[in-house]
């Protein structure tokens, strides 16, 4: 394609290219979704999970402590109570069916769930060895598309057959991120073919680090981090961008594949879920520059830098710091904080445990200093850090995060189904005016 060719025309017309700004204002539009005071505008209503960053009160927004409700219970307690490395299964179970599983309920479920790793039996050689993707969330996309021509009854819309094919999905998406991953650096990096069939007998987050590892070894400590991260990420409400796409998506009565598809899209892009790759590429920098310094005025320094948009990305952006809703505190960051220190013990890694919450200390007193903000350390400052000692390349980072995802979005999907059941159909305003049509001759 002539790229010149259609570059003259581009911007050409500002009926195409300009919509002033005050328009959004007088039209009462809202950017991004978000209101004048930066909350979210509402979308809908949800029984799944509630992030709490502030509280509205009749005089303004006040600040509060952050806290990640799972179907009423905080995150903070379902990490403390999980039962040893299946706390990412529990989850699911409540995320799903909303009530908190027995022993026996857990074990059952635990029992489906692994009686649905195995990949159908050409699934691995068809698309995944034979066809290996450059970006492992482009190749998650196809496989989720891919298991549609492996449903006898894709197209089905009912709550009952959406919670299966859900099911399904959550239990299977492990191997097909793992073996993605393995065929590409196979295919496009030249490294050995590494192929482990996942253990029944396995957690999820055991299985992942058994499958990605060539030598198939794993500590309880490592398979304990990995399962709290996977808790973390499982769900964050019904308006991130990833959940509101699946809900948007399914509400057409397409199939669950497409919605899941859509949503692995969206997880993709560094506003979302591939922010914590932004926050481990900026680490490096900083370590390459300072080393693990101790220095608290060295540390400062190099962050007035950062946000001078004189080093690294030259964006002015310190990655893994603020967030949409969390105010004061991400209580996902808090929890993995805690579980980076115990495995960094493990593996006598405290130097640059400790170089992280120095850092982490001096962003925010930064921030306090220079511009009277108070911000909170989000999941993803921890989460690069986490991966790192779990020895999961950064291909992976992102798709774990898939991994996790989905329970979250089938949850709100069958929400939606049940309590909603209407086609997304927001309205835009036509700005643009009105225009004589004039005949091709007369151009």
């Amino acid at each position: 394609m002539n790229n010149t060719y259609l570059a003259q025309y581009y911007g050409k017309s500002s009926n195409y290219t300009d919509i002033p700004n005050q328009l959004y204002k007088e039209y009462n539009v809202k950017k991004g979704l978000r209101n004048e005071d930066g909350t979210g505008v509402r979308i809908g209503l949800t029984r799944v999970s509630d992030v709490v960053g502030y509280e509205i009160r009749e005089d303004g927004v006040e600040v509060t402590e952050g806290n990640l409700l799972y179907r009423g219970y905080s995150v903070y307690d379902l990490v403390k109570g999980k039962p040893g490395c299946c706390g990412f299964e529990e989850v699911c179970f409540l995320l799903l069916f909303g009530y908190l599983p027995s022993k026996d309920d857990l074990r059952h479920f635990i029992e489906v769930v692994r009686s649905l790793y195995a990949l159908p039996d050409d699934f691995l050689e068809m698309n995944l060895l034979r066809l290996p993707g450059r970006n492992l969330m482009n190749k998650l996309q196809q496989a989720a598309l891919t298991f549609y021509n492996y449903d006898p009854d894709p197209d089905a819309q009912d709550v009952y057959q959406t919670l299966l094919k859900g099911v399904n999905l959550l239990a299977k998406f492990p191997s097909v991120a793992c073996y993605a991953y393995q065929s590409k650096v196979h295919h496009f990096d030249r490294k050995s073919l590494v192929i482990h069939y996942p253990r029944e007998d396995y957690s999820i987050a055991e299985n992942i680090l058994y499958m990605l590892r060539e030598d198939k070894k794993f500590t309880a400590k490592e398979a304990d981090l990995l399962d709290a991260i996977l808790v973390l990420h499982a769900d964050h409400g019904g308006g991130n961008n990833s959940t509101f796409t699946n809900v948007v998506i399914s509400s057409t009565g397409t199939d669950l594949y497409s919605a899941i598809s859509g949503s692995i899209g969206s997880l993709k892009g560094p506003r979302h879920g591939g922010a914590n790759i932004k926050v481990a590429e900026m680490m490096d920098a900083v370590i390459d520059e300072i080393g693990y310094s101790t220095s608290e005025a060295t540390a400062k320094a190099l962050i007035r830098r950062i946000m001078a948009g004189e080093f690294y990305d030259r964006s002015g952006l310190v990655y893994g710091f603020g967030h949409a809703v969390y105010t004061v505190s991400d209580p996902r960051a808090e929890i993995l904080r805690g579980y980076c220190e115990m495995v960094a013990k493990e593996q006598y890694k405290m130097e640059e445990f400790n170089f992280y919450c120095l850092f982490e200390r001096c962003v925010k007193e930064v921030m306090k200093e220079d511009k009277n903000k108070v911000i909170p350390t989000n999941v993803d400052y921890y989460s690069g850090f986490a991966y790192e000692m779990l020895e999961i390349p950064r291909d992976m980072f992102t798709p774990l995060f898939v991994i996790s995802r989905i329970v979250g979005w089938v949850a709100h999907n069958l929400e939606n189904k049940l309590y909603d059941g209407k086609i997304m159909r927001p309205a835009t305003k036509y700005v643009g005016g009105s225009q004589e049509y004039v005949p091709m001759k007369e151009r």
